[in-house]
């Protein structure tokens, strides 16, 4: 009889680790689950369009000489440009690609945009003076608009607004990192696990 009674004991708490052991396991997955919507609910609020905005100003002197007659003859056509231009330094986020390793809590971004400038010049021309046989065509306003344009483009390299941009995004992608680190999951960019917000900055490649 007291084996009896032995060996239902036995298989009653055989049922009841076996089911706890069950319920563990569905928390487990259960919080796996959420951890990663989480996650995945983050990353699709830092994919958005990280925009950094800057003015930059320039005066130009543009002049042009047809010459004639052995070059005796010559009708110069010249003007005085002021230019003033809002230039925008974008990066896309929605374009980054990334994978979720939920058996490993790991977090790979694969590839981040590069940014997109846009130049939007305001050309004002001031102190024209041209003649009718070299008066300003459609040919002279193009060649100052790309002449324009590629002095802001020297102008932007060597200004801080391109930084500036990439601390924006550094500070977006920081969103991720810092949620990774609370959660107990990891952030890799290039096969490197980042440890904090500095390893992220310096092994960026944009």
């Amino acid at each position: 009889m007291l084996k009896r009674v032995l060996i239902g004991i036995v298989i009653i708490v055989g049922i009841v680790l076996a089911f706890r052991y069950c319920e563990f396991k569905k928390n487990d997955a259960s919080t796996l689950d959420y951890n990663t919507n989480l996650i995945q609910q983050q990353i699709v609020n830092v994919g958005k369009l990280v925009v950094t905005e800057g003015h930059f100003s320039e005066v130009v002197t543009y002049k042009n000489s047809n010459k004639y007659l052995l070059d005796m003859i010559s009708f110069e056509k010249k003007a005085l440009i002021i230019v003033n231009a809002n230039v925008t330094v974008a990066y896309d986020l929605h374009k980054m690609k990334y994978e979720i390793d939920e058996k490993n809590k790991v977090i790979k971004i694969i590839s981040i945009p590069k940014e997109e400038i846009t130049i939007n010049p305001d050309i004002q021309y001031y102190n024209v003076e041209q003649s009718q046989l070299n008066a300003f065509t459609g040919d002279d306003y193009n060649k100052i608009n790309k002449s324009v344009k590629e002095s802001l483009a020297k102008k932007i390299e060597k200004s801080s607004l391109k930084a500036n941009a990439q601390n924006r995004l550094i500070s977006e992608l920081s969103k991720i990192l810092i949620l990774t680190n609370t959660m107990g999951w990891k952030l890799q960019y290039d096969g490197k696990t980042i440890q904090n917000e500095t390893e992220l900055s310096n092994d960026l490649k944009l």
